[in-house]
């Protein structure tokens, strides 16, 4: 095993810590870390992403059942066109992506390419919207209110993102759950950790047919990732986590940059 190898999966440990400490945010590193420190192809990355992501957020949300912090009326509405839009992306969109798409001058865009391009905006956002933090809370004993059509539409982009870049989604889950069903924070929190966990655990099952898996690899992964979930966790009793958040933030708005630099720079 070589340096970079340790350091992939030392960076399996950290998604599962930040995870612990911020309840989310970590996933957002899966993709570059298999890439960059462990050389797996793009979209073999966000298929495992996926597994990564659904099983982590799975721990969570069983954490959060136990202590009645999650609404599972709003999970469903939210969730069935979720998991229906990333599984249908995973099966069917993802592979009919052409290898080749454009060439601009002497740059290729390729699949690989495009991915990890559209992977890197969607950090730039995640990044932004944990730079900024602003949500009001709304009060506990608030009323659930849904609008309906909405968050069925934003279930189905959520979907469809998380089927492309095989990251978890919570930057937008969260403010829909807030503003579109009038969850108060911690509940949202929660409650989209289930969403997320069911989402992407069915995203996965449209790849097993399509992708080669090394369970071997993907187990061992996930494992270092669940383990880093319970330190985050234990450290969260004594680390702020409004100023943590803001400063990962920060780092991922720096991977995003050096994601497109690398990307561009081939």
């Amino acid at each position: 095993m070589d340096i970079q190898q340790i350091f992939g999966y030392l960076g399996a440990l950290v998604i599962g810590i930040v995870l612990g400490l911020l309840g989310g945010g970590g996933s957002i590193l899966t993709v570059p870390i298999l890439v960059y420190l462990l050389f797996i192809n793009p979209v073999t990355a966000t298929a495992y992403s996926l597994f990564v992501v659904g099983v982590s957020a799975l721990v969570g949300a069983i954490r959060n059942m136990q202590k009645g912090l999650v609404d599972y009326k709003t999970a469903i509405v939210f969730a069935i066109p979720a998991f229906i839009a990333v599984y249908a992306t995973r099966k069917f969109i993802v592979p009919a992506i052409p290898d080749y798409l454009f060439s601009i001058g002497t740059f290729n865009v390729t699949k690989d390419i495009a991915i990890m391009l559209f992977f890197a905006i969607i950090m730039l956002l995640a990044s932004f919207s944990m730079i900024k933090n602003k949500r009001d809370e709304i009060e506990a004993n608030t009323k659930v209110v849904y609008n309906y059509p909405l968050i069925v539409i934003e279930g189905l982009l959520v979907g469809v993102l998380t089927g492309i870049v095989g990251a978890g989604g919570g930057f937008l889950i969260i403010p829909a759950l807030v503003l579109l069903a009038k969850l108060p924070m911690k509940k949202a929190v929660a409650t989209s950790l289930l969403i997320i966990a069911i989402k992407s655990l069915i995203g996965f099952i449209g790849d097993i047919e399509n992708i080669n898996i090394d369970w071997q690899f993907l187990l061992l992964f996930t494992t270092l990732s669940v383990v880093g979930i319970f330190i985050g966790i234990y450290f969260s009793k004594f680390i702020d986590g409004k100023k943590l958040k803001k400063g990962f933030g920060w780092f991922v708005l720096i991977m995003g940059i050096y994601i497109i630099y690398q990307e561009l720079t081939k």
